[in-house]
């Protein structure tokens, strides 16, 4: 008999998520509703809890993800992570995407889980599925548990996954020792799988995430930095999209954004600026000036900044940025604000730029740029 929990019959969950978290300490299988569909998951310590839910599931030797709290957590498994799995990581978690990458590192958190388990989760590739789930529920449950959960969805192999509680009654009832029902879920489809390995990214199944979203967010992204956003990180942002144009025959493999310290928002650029860039053949009448912030620094792969004072200001406020945050200039020196000067000194101040971000192209690793191959599901 599967003893359900409503969540919604309660303002404060605190009683049902300890019942759940005792429930899965001790070695039971518990489901849920995730951000996508529902979920059914057992201990990732325990390697008998772990069977159990391969029985409900009757899922045969097809690998399951891993559940964990954040991305840090996420991190301690796959350890070094690629240029291209920590941009999904940043940009899709918490969220909808199932990351399938290799925990090949002799530190990763994976040589913690039972050896059973761990065959458990790899696929013929050897690469770990997580997920970073974006339900209040499951993000409360792992506020109250050091170990991950392995965590799949709650139907039986081959049958529908399941958007709401009585959905998975009326599949697992019987088998399924506890249910938690909190409505339809979020979604209502699955999650996205892809595998990253290296540089290479395969999108294993076509979930909540479409193929043209996953474009965009496998894209590194490249943001210049001045002080006001209107003369030198402007050009430098239109200079290295031209530049990766002349490289690599398209500007749109990398999104290349400007913004200031300092900077207000929809500001034009400086008339001299368009003008500078007009000679080029470069186009800066469009440009709209926009503060630094989260939403910026939170997708950036690389900044770059005109001053050391603005690299430093940046860092005081994201520390965590330190190894993504550098001069523009190789020798650590600052590119020198041409505002209220001649027309000459911003031609000049252009022509420093470019020299300085065709330097940082040649330093840009293979690895930053990401390569697209299709694959066949190996992880839900």
């Amino acid at each position: 008999m599967t003893k359900v929990l409503d969540l919604r019959e309660t303002d404060d969950p605190s009683d049902i998520i300890h019942r759940t978290v005792q429930a899965l300490t001790e070695g039971q299988v518990v489901a849920f509703p995730t951000d996508t569909v529902y979920g059914v998951a057992a201990h990732a310590l325990d390697a008998q809890a772990v069977e159990k839910l391969i029985a409900i599931k009757g899922r045969g030797e097809a690998p399951m993800a891993i559940s964990v709290r954040s991305r840090q957590a996420a991190e301690d498994f796959f350890c070094e992570a690629s240029p291209v799995a920590r941009r999904l990581s940043h940009r899709c978690w918490p969220g909808p995407l199932t990351l399938v990458t290799p925990c090949e590192n002799d530190h990763s958190a994976v040589h913690q889980l039972p050896a059973s388990v761990r065959r458990r989760i790899a696929g013929p590739s050897g690469g770990v599925g997580f997920r970073v789930v974006d339900h209040r529920i499951l993000q409360s449950i792992h506020r109250f548990m050091a170990a991950p959960l392995v965590l799949t969805s709650a139907n039986l192999t081959g049958k529908p996954t399941q958007t709401t509680a009585a959905g998975v009654l009326e599949q697992l009832s019987g088998t399924l020792p506890l249910l938690l029902d909190d409505g339809p879920t979020r979604y209502g489809g699955a999650s996205t799988v892809v595998r990253v390995i290296g540089k290479r990214w395969e999108l294993l199944r076509e979930g909540v995430i479409e193929r043209a979203a996953m474009n965009q967010f496998v894209k590194p992204v490249i943001v210049m930095v001045c002080t006001g956003n209107t003369c030198r990180s402007p050009m430098a942002e239109t200079l290295m999209r031209e530049l990766l144009r002349k490289k690599m025959g398209r500007e749109d493999a990398v999104r290349v954004l400007s913004a200031g310290v300092a900077a207000s928002a929809g500001g034009s650029a400086s008339p001299q600026s368009i003008e500078v860039m007009g000679e080029r053949k470069l186009d800066l009448t469009g440009h709209a000036s926009q503060p630094l912030g989260d939403d910026i620094m939170n997708v950036a792969d690389l900044v770059l900044t005109m001053t050391r004072s603005h690299r430093a200001a940046i860092l005081a406020a994201w520390p965590d940025m330190h190894d993504r945050v550098f001069t523009l200039r190789h020798d650590g020196g600052d590119i020198s604000d041409p505002i209220g000067m001649p027309v000459d000194a911003y031609r000049q101040c252009a022509d420093q730029m470019e020299g300085e971000l065709e330097k940082w192209f040649e330093r840009l690793d293979d690895d930053f740029f990401p390569e697209v191959s299709d694959g066949d599901q190996e992880s839900a």
